[in-house]
C-alpha cells in the first residue's frame, strides 16, 4: 500500500530540511510523493459550499429602488454609505458561513471512522529485519513486494491481517544499508504476556537487550527495552491478552499542550491519559482512537526544556484510515497543520490519500478506507 517518502521531497520541506544531513540517497516512495509530479492538486470544496451567500448585487436588490422614482442613488443614502452597507453585509454573511463550515468540519472529524493502518520506516537489510521480527518478536510476514524500476523493496509485517491490525511497513532502498534515526523518534511498543520470557527468547536469537525486565519508573507495569538490527528501539510491555500487540509509537514533541490539541481537533484522537514525571523531567500523553490496551496509540513525549529534535532519515510516517481525505485535509489546515500532498486519487491506483505534517513536522498519511480495503482485496 505504501512506500517511503522520496528524499527529495523530504529535504524540500521547510519543517524537515533542517534536520536532515546532506547526503546522496536514491528516492524513497510513498503515498504522499510518489506521483506528485504527475498529479494535479484537486481544490478542496469550500466549507461553505451549498450555503447561499448574499453578494453586493443581492444586497442592492433589497434596497429601495430610488432611481425608479427619479431620485439618484447618491441622494437617497449617499454613495459611500451604500458601499459601506454592501461591503459590511457581504463580509458578515461570508464570515458567518465560514464559521459554520469550520465547525461542521471539526465536528465531522470526531465521528469519522479512523484507525491507524501502518507505520513506515527504512531499514538497511530487509531480509535481516524480517528474520528478526518474525523469530524474535513473533510477527508474521504479511506480504512483500520488490519494485526494481524504482529500486526499493517493501515488506509488511504484523501480528494479524492488515484489515484489522496495525502493522509495520519496512522499506529497503537499493544500496543503502544505514540510516540516521535521530533524536526525535522514540520507540515502538509491543505487548507481551511475559516480558522476561520474551527477553530470554530475544537474547537467545542474538537480539540486543538495552533495558532488563522490571517495573517502569514511577509505575508498576513490567517492561524491557530491546533494539532491532537497525537500532530501532522496542518497548516490551507486560499485559494480558490484547487484540493489538503492536500497541505504541512514541514520538518526541516540543510543546505537549500544542500537540495534544492538534491531534484532538485535526485527527479526532482522544487524550487517553497524561502522566507527568518531574523526577525524570518528562511528561507523556497517550493519544488514540480507543483504549490503549485494545488499540495502537501514539505516545507523545515532552522532555522539560527541549523544543526541537533531530529527525534523521530513518523514520518516515504513520498511515491512518479515513472516510474522506478531502474533509480530513481541510480539518488539518484549520488546525494549523501543513498539507504536503493535497487530497486526491493516486494515478494508476485510484486510492485517495492526503499527507500532512503536525506542528513538530511529524508526517501522517490519511488513506481512504474503502480504497484501502479494495487494495487489500
Amino acid at each position: 500500500m505504501m512506500g517511503i517518502t522520496p528524499m527529495a521531497a523530504v529535504t524540500s520541506s521547510l519543517h524537515l530540511a533542517s534536520f536532515l544531513p546532506v547526503v546522496s540517497i536514491p528516492p524513497f516512495y510513498s503515498y504522499s510523493t510518489r506521483f506528485r509530479s504527475c498529479f494535479a492538486s484537486r481544490s478542496l470544496i469550500s466549507s461553505s459550499a451549498g450555503t447561499r451567500k448574499i453578494s453586493p448585487f443581492h444586497v442592492g436588490s433589497v434596497l429601495p429602488q430610488a432611481h425608479l422614482f427619479g431620485i439618484s442613488r447618491s441622494r437617497f443614502c449617499g454613495e459611500d454609505r451604500l458601499n459601506k452597507i454592501t461591503a459590511t453585509t457581504s463580509a458578515n454573511f461570508t464570515e458567518a458561513d465560514t464559521s459554520v463550515g469550520q465547525e461542521d468540519i471539526l465536528q465531522w472529524v470526531k465521528t469519522d471512522k479512523r484507525r491507524p493502518l501502518h507505520v513506515v520506516y527504512r531499514v538497511g537489510d530487509i531480509e535481516r529485519t524480517i528474520k528478526f521480527y518474525t523469530e524474535c518478536l513473533g510477527m508474521k510476514l504479511l506480504r512483500k513486494r520488490d519494485v526494481p524500476e524504482e529500486k526499493y523493496t517493501n515488506a509488511f509485517l504484523g501480528f494479524g491481517p492488515e484489515d484489522s491490525h496495525f502493522v509495520v511497513e519496512l522499506t529497503y532502498n537499493y544500496g543503502i544499508d544505514q540510516y540516521d534515526i535521530g533524536t526525535a523518534f522514540g520507540h515502538f511498543g509491543i505487548a507481551v504476556d511475559d516480558v522476561s520470557k520474551a527477553v530470554e527468547l530475544i537474547t537467545a536469537k542474538g537480539g540486543k537487550v538495552i533495558r532488563n525486565p522490571g517495573p517502569v519508573k514511577g509505575g508498576n507495569t513490567v517492561i524491557a527495552f530491546i533494539e532491532d538490527p537497525d537500532g530501532y528501539k522496542f518497548e516490551l510491555l507486560e499485559r494480558d491478552a490484547t487484540p493489538e500487540p503492536f500497541c505504541q509509537v512514541m514520538l518526541r514533541v516540543g510543546d505537549l499542550d500544542r500537540s495534544i490539541e492538534f491531534y484532538k481537533k485535526a485527527f479526532g484522537m482522544e487524550l487517553l491519559r497524561r502522566r507527568d514525571n518531574p523526577e525524570y523531567k518528562y511528561t507523556i500523553a497517550m493519544m488514540g482512537y480507543g483504549p490503549e490496551d485494545k488499540n495502537a496509540v501514539l505516545e507523545l513525549t515532552y522532555n522539560y526544556g527541549v523544543t526541537e529534535y533531530e529527525k534523521g532519515t530513518a523514520y518516515a510516517q504513520i498511515a491512518i484510515g479515513t472516510d474522506d481525505v478531502y474533509k480530513t485535509a481541510e480539518a488539518v489546515k484549520l488546525c494549523g497543520g501543513k498539507i504536503t500532498r493535497e487530497p486526491g486519487p493516486l494515478p494508476g491506483l485510484g486510492t485517495k490519500i492526503t499527507a500532512c505534517l503536525d506542528p513538530d513536522g511529524w508526517k501522517t498519511v490519511f488513506v481512504d478506507n474503502i480504497d484501502f480495503s479494495r487494495e487489500l482485496e
